[in-house]
């Protein structure tokens, strides 16, 4: 195993950089999720939601864009090793995606209990 290098990992940040701008640039349903987060950030400082609340806000904001992430990159592998119709391949590229609905819905109801109580 080679020996831990600080410089080389700091190396890597360009990479996972990259495949920031590629899930943003290239991923139609991490717009979706990110005009989402956008909403619910500025719904936080409108409504001047607590420190708690802040924390769980980012939690299944950053939760669920990595989620689209892990879930872009498997898509592009599958779709790559596999161009024609697999049956297995739909199975692991619908289990992803359903990982993905799980966070956005998980995120939606953690909106719901934060947002709606200082709206009513």
């Amino acid at each position: 195993m080679p020996k831990f290098s600080l410089k080389k990992r700091f190396q890597s940040f360009p990479y996972a950089w990259n495949g920031i701008v590629l899930l943003i640039k290239f991923t139609h349903n991490a717009w979706v999720h990110l005009f989402a987060a956008i909403v619910a950030v500025i719904l936080g400082f409108v409504l001047d939601i607590s420190r708690g609340e802040w924390m769980l806000l980012t939690i299944v904001i950053g939760l669920v864009l990595a989620l689209e992430a892990v879930n872009s990159a498997i898509e592009i592998l599958c779709d790559h090793l596999a161009p024609e119709k697999n049956e297995a391949i739909k199975k692991v590229k619908d289990l992803a995606a359903g990982a993905v609905l799980i966070a956005a819905i998980t995120s939606f109801i953690v909106g719901l209990l934060i947002f709606i109580p200082k709206l009513t």
